[in-house]
C-alpha cells in the first residue's frame, strides 16, 4: 500500500510495528485483529452470555459495545459514518409513515453511501485498502431490509404477502438499543455476511434455537420461560471446517497473487503478443486468486456467526445441524455450478437475498435490470463494476434463453448426455464469469473495453444471438417448478428434544 493509501487510512496505529517486520498494510493488520478479537469472543458470547440465563438487553449491549470499540479501531474517526447513516435512517422510520418508509430509506442510505464511494474515488483511487465504505454497505443492507420488513410487516395482511416477505416481516419498530445493537453487533460488522433483522432478534432472544424444537411454534412468545430442555447441536464441526477453509483460501492468495496480478492485463504484451484462448486462461486464474481473498473473510465470518450461536437453521432430512442460515459463499456450489444463476445464487448470498428483497420480488417489469443496476449502485462508481454487472444481466437473459430452447432438450434422452450438458454448461459459465467479471476487479474502463475489443467482443455477440435467435426455438418440455426457498422450514427430527415438564429451555452441547 503506498504513502497516499496510508495517509488516508484512519485506523489504529497501534500494530504498525508488524507492519514495519512484515510488510503487511496496516489495515490488513487491525481487520485480522478485529476479527481475531471477534473469534475470541464469540464463544463466550454464545455461553457466558447465553439466552437462557441472559436477558436481551445485556446480550444486545455487549455486542454493540464491542462493535462500536471494533469500528473506532479499524476505522478511527471515519467510524462516524457507521452510526451517522443509520442514525438518520432511524430517524425516517420513527418518524414517516409505513407505506413510503421503505423507499425513503432506501434513497437515504443509498445518497449517504454513494458519498462515500465517490470521496473515496476522489482522494484514494483505485486502491485496495479497507475502508469504511465495506462496513457502511453492509449496514445499507440491513437498514433498507428492516424498513422492507417493517412495511411489510405494519402495511400489509399476510396473506398479501409472499412466502418471503412473510417470513422477513416485521411488525414492531425496534427501540434505540435493539436498532443500534443489529446495526453494529461485531459478528458481522468487518466483513458480513448481512443478517436480517427478523434472524438477529430471534438470535439474540434464543427463539432461533427453540423454534426448531419439535412441537414449538414457529411464532414464540418472548415472555415465554421454560423447563423442558432442548440440547442446542454445537457448532464445533462446522466453524473448524470454515476455519481451516479461511486459513487455505489466505494461503493460496498470498501465494500465488503476485504471479498472476490483474493489472498485467494493462500491459501491452498481454494483449499483442497473447492469443484469446491464453488470455481468457490468465484472466480465469488472476480472477480466481481475488476470489479467493473474499473466501477468507467471508468464511472466516461464517465462523465467527456460528461460534456465538447465529446461522442455526434446523436440522437436514439426515438428522445433522444446518448452521447456514447467515452465510456469504459457498465455495463449491459457486466454482462448479452448471449455469450463471447457479453460480451467482452462491457468491455473497446474503446480498441476493437483500436484492430480492428490495428489488426483485417488488418490481415485475424490468426485475432483472433493476436488480443489477442496484447492485451496480450499491457497489460504489468505479466503471468496472457497470461492466461486469451489465454483462450479468446480459448473460442472465441468454442463458435463460438456451435453458428454454431446443439445445437443452437434445441432451435430455440419456443420463450419459444430461451429464454431457451439465459439464459442457459448467464449463461455460467458468468461462462466461471470468469474461465478465475481470473488469470488476480491475476496476477501469479503458482496459477492459481494450480486452473485450481484442476479443472481438464474441461472448457479448453469442450472448445477444442467443436472446434474438433461440425464442424461435423453444422446446416444448414442461417447465421445472421453482426450487424452494432457502429460508423455508425444514424437517427436522425430534433427538435432541428431551421431555421435563411444559416449558422449554435451551442448553449447549459442546
Amino acid at each position: 500500500m503506498g504513502s497516499e493509501s496510508e495517509s488516508y487510512y484512519d485506523g489504529s496505529r497501534m500494530f504498525s510495528w508488524i507492519t514495519e517486520l512484515s510488510g503487511i498494510p496496516i489495515d490488513l493488520i487491525n481487520f485480522t485483529v478485529t476479527q481475531v478479537v471477534a473469534v475470541v469472543l464469540a464463544p463466550l458470547f454464545r455461553h457466558i452470555l447465553h439466552p437462557s440465563r441472559t436477558k436481551p438487553e445485556v446480550r444486545h449491549a455487549f455486542g454493540l459495545v464491542v462493535g462500536v470499540v471494533m469500528g473506532y479501531f479499524a476505522f478511527g474517526r471515519q467510524a462516524v459514518h457507521l452510526a451517522g447513516l443509520p442514525a438518520l435512517c432511524y430517524l425516517i422510520i420513527r418518524t414517516q409513515d409505513p407505506q413510503t418508509m421503505q423507499r425513503l430509506v432506501l434513497v437515504v442510505s443509498m445518497f449517504y453511501l454513494s458519498c462515500i464511494h465517490i470521496h473515496r474515488q476522489i482522494y484514494d483511487y483505485g486502491s485496495l485498502s479497507l475502508d469504511v465504505t465495506g462496513p457502511l454497505m453492509v449496514i445499507v443492507q440491513k437498514v433498507t431490509s428492516l424498513a422492507c420488513s417493517l412495511n411489510d410487516g405494519l402495511t400489509y395482511k399476510e396473506d398479501d404477502l409472499s412466502a418471503n416477505q412473510r417470513y422477513y416481516a416485521v411488525s414492531k419498530i425496534p427501540s434505540v438499543l435493539e436498532y443500534f445493537a443489529y446495526i453494529f453487533h461485531f459478528h458481522v460488522l468487518m466483513a458480513g455476511p448481512v443478517v436480517f433483522y427478523k434472524d438477529y432478534i430471534e438470535f439474540v432472544n434464543g427463539h432461533n434455537i427453540l423454534k426448531h424444537s419439535s412441537g414449538i411454534d414457529n411464532h414464540i412468545d418472548s415472555n415465554l420461560r421454560s423447563s423442558r430442555l432442548m440440547l442446542e447441536p454445537s457448532p464445533k464441526l462446522v466453524v473448524i471446517k470454515k476455519i481451516a477453509a479461511s486459513v487455505l483460501c489466505a494461503f493460496i492468495f498470498v501465494s500465488f497473487i503476485t504471479s498472476f496480478p490483474i493489472s498485467k492485463i494493462k500491459d501491452d504484451d498481454f494483449i499483442e503478443k497473447r492469443t484469446i484462448f491464453n488470455q481468457l486462461c490468465y484472466l480465469s486464474i488472476a480472477t480466481l486468486l481475488v476470489r479467493f481473498k473474499y473466501y477468507h473473510a467471508w468464511l472466516l465470518a461464517d465462523a465467527i456467526c456460528n461460534l456465538s450461536g447465529l446461522g442455526f437453521q434446523g436440522y437436514a432430512p439426515d438428522g445433522s445441524a444446518r448452521w447456514d442460515l447467515v452465510s456469504n459463499v459457498d465455495v463449491i456450489q459457486f466454482e462448479f455450478g452448471s449455469s450463471l444463476r447457479e453460480s451467482i445464487e452462491h457468491w455473497n448470498k446474503g446480498t441476493n437475498v437483500w436484492l430480492r428483497m428490495l428489488v426483485y420480488d417488488r418490481y415485475k417489469q424490468y426485475r432483472t435490470v433493476l436488480t443489477y443496476a442496484l447492485s451496480s449502485f450499491w457497489h460504489g462508481f468505479y466503471p468496472g463494476y457497470y461492466l461486469t454487472f451489465a454483462g450479468g444481466a446480459l448473460f442472465t437473459f441468454a442463458s435463460r434463453s438456451v435453458r428454454h430452447s431446443i439445445i437443452r432438450g437434445c441432451f435430455q434422452g440419456t443420463p450419459a448426455l444430461r451429464g454431457l450438458y451439465n459439464f459442457l454448461s459448467m464449463v461455460t459459465t467458468r468461462i462466461i464469469v471470468t469474461y465478465i467479471t475481470f473488469s470488476f476487479v480491475v476496476l477501469e474502463f479503458w482496459p477492459s473495453i481494450r480486452i473485450y475489443t481484442n476479443m472481438y467482443f464474441c461472448f457479448h455477440i453469442l450472448g445477444v444471438g442467443a436472446i434474438v435467435v433461440l425464442p424461435y426455438f423453444r422446446s416444448e418440455a414442461p417447465k421445472h417448478p421453482a426450487p424452494p426457498s432457502p429460508r423455508q422450514p425444514v424437517p427436522i427430527k425430534n433427538q435432541l428434544s428431551k421431555v421435563a415438564s411444559n416449558g422449554v429451555s435451551v442448553g449447549i452441547q459442546g
